[in-house]
């Protein structure tokens, strides 16, 4: 079993690889097709087309498929609940909230809405640990997910006050389009400015993939197996909000990603996170990069990313749902 799975994380490595290389072939430019080698090679408004478009593109879904994923997969095993996704520990709201007001206050300029987003992520992450630790009943764990039910109640409703403030002409048509997600502005320095803190909170959550294992179960267990429970577990979940802060800073509201793909891998790989991790995040790369090339070819008109990454990931729930021996595992 064990050669079993690791061949075929090797093979969705592959897959992942082969995919990249068609997304940067596959567009709209000069036709709705995919451009030809000779084509690429001969002409020099495609060759831009590919370096300055299409690859920082490719690399931003990428990143944006593995840290949900990855943050999904945590998250979910480390608050025994199937139904996490990541942003509700007032993540993406935070973010949502502080995209919002840099549009309507401080101008709607990319790396400031960017800097902006991300730095609300942060706010609604460590106002949901402050209300945490003041809450005088319960666990940790159960502390920690009302404190971020409230704090994500509370930044919606700061988005919501912020949008009837809008200007509907302008301003109400930038929130609108941030909240629904995509990779359209992605370009070299969006996705270098992030890329950072993405690959330190993916190896970190990589490198800890066994003790995920072992901070799933109770403390005391955990501690009894020589894991340090609250310690371990403080410093996985900043990695992984910080990863998922990031790619929300740059790409905005993205949903489903985080909470159907750790799904998937565990129904493949099983519930073991040192397999289902990595999978989580092969399958997640696979999964955004796919629907962001489904984004940019299909209409003349780009789609919202985020709309596609729900509907096809609600529709994946609903089969896995109704298919035989369907059981959420987390």
């Amino acid at each position: 079993m064990q050669f079993n799975r690791q061949g075929l994380l090797i093979t969705l490595g592959v897959w992942l690889a082969v995919s990249v290389i068609l997304a940067l072939f596959i567009g709209r430019y000069p036709t709705p097709s995919i451009l030809t080698l000779d084509r690429l090679l001969s002409d020099d408004l495609a060759q831009r087309l590919v370096w300055n478009l299409r690859l920082p593109r490719v690399f931003s879904a990428l990143m944006l498929g593995m840290s949900l994923s990855a943050a999904g997969t945590v998250l979910q095993m480390l608050f025994g609940n199937p139904l996490i996704e990541p942003g509700f520990l007032g993540v993406s709201q935070g973010a949502a909230f502080g995209a919002a007001f840099s549009i309507i206050f401080l101008g709607n300029a990319a790396w400031l809405v960017q800097l902006n987003a991300a730095l609300f992520a942060f706010v609604g992450l460590g106002f949901s640990y402050f209300l945490a630790r003041r809450v005088r009943f319960g666990g940790w764990v159960l502390r920690l997910v009302l404190a971020g039910i409230a704090v994500s109640a509370l930044f919606s409703s700061g988005v919501g006050i912020l949008k009837y403030m809008a200007d509907p002409l302008r301003q109400l048509q930038e929130i609108t389009f941030w909240l629904l997600g995509g990779l359209w502005s992605s370009t070299w320095a969006q996705t270098l400015s992030i890329l950072p803190v993405v690959l330190v909170g993916l190896t970190i959550a990589f490198l800890m993939r066994w003790r995920l294992n072992l901070l799933s179960l109770t403390d005391e267990a955990a501690f009894s197996l020589g894991a340090s429970p609250n310690r371990e577990r403080i410093l996985l979940l900043f990695a992984v909000v910080s990863a998922t802060a990031a790619v929300i800073s740059a790409a905005g509201v993205v949903g489903w990603v985080g909470l159907i793909i750790p799904h998937i891998a565990r129904r493949i790989f099983g519930a073991d996170a040192r397999y289902s991790l990595p999978a989580a995040m092969l399958i997640g790369g696979w999964f955004v990069l796919a629907c962001d090339t489904l984004a940019r070819t299909l209409m003349a008109g780009e789609i919202p990313l985020g709309i596609l990454t729900s509907l096809i990931g609600a529709g994946l729930f609903m089969i896995m749902m109704l298919s035989r021996g369907f059981r959420l595992e987390r």
